[in-house]
């Protein structure tokens, strides 16, 4: 069943698991979403960690086109909260692989900062955004360029996970032509 609104999400009460795809750390969102526990609540949060949603979700990367992928990336608490994951995962009979509940999961990280160094590229004028995705594409049989998975996965997203990551590791650093264009 698909609700189009937290309202609906929460008056939905026959469901086995409770998935939101555009969650958004807050306060409130996060409250509603913890009436739906005992069952499991499927959040899409690759930037915000469960130690600081504060409940027992479970964690998913599901920026646009990460779900497609063969593998579910994901975080869940030790116990029930990673118990019910993994039986409503084979339940669906999908592929899944645990990871550290940090941000960025693994995958988003690695991604966001192939971004940030193809806009460090574009700063020093080395290339054009065209001639790095394709030898990206080319070089490293990667299915998109650079560019093009941050068309697809948002700059938006991007940016919010390097500025995340950038706050204790400074290799994270976003680049001034990255950032100017996240400003746009």
């Amino acid at each position: 069943m698909w609700a189009g609104s937290m309202d609906e999400l929460l008056k939905i009460d026959e469901a086995d698991a409770y998935f939101d795809l555009d969650f958004v750390f807050d306060n409130n969102r996060i409250s509603q979403l913890g009436k739906l526990l005992p069952k499991p609540v499927f959040i899409n949060s690759v930037v915000h960690t469960l130690s600081q949603i504060n409940q027992p979700f479970v964690r998913i990367n599901a920026w646009p086109g990460f779900l497609k992928r063969d593998i579910c990336e994901t975080s869940a608490q030790d116990g029930e909260p990673k118990s019910s994951a993994e039986n409503f995962f084979r339940q669906l009979k999908w592929q899944y692989q645990f990871v550290p509940d940090v941000p960025g999961m693994v995958s988003a990280r690695i991604v966001a900062m192939i971004i940030n160094e193809a806009y460090y590229t574009l700063q020093d004028e080395v290339s054009t955004k065209g001639e790095i995705d394709i030898a990206m594409r080319l070089g490293t049989n990667y299915p998109y360029g650079p560019f093009e998975w941050s068309e697809k996965i948002g700059l938006g997203n991007i940016y919010e996970l390097l500025h995340e990551l950038g706050k204790t590791d400074s290799r994270y650093k976003i680049s001034e032509a990255l950032n100017n264009e996240t400003r746009k």
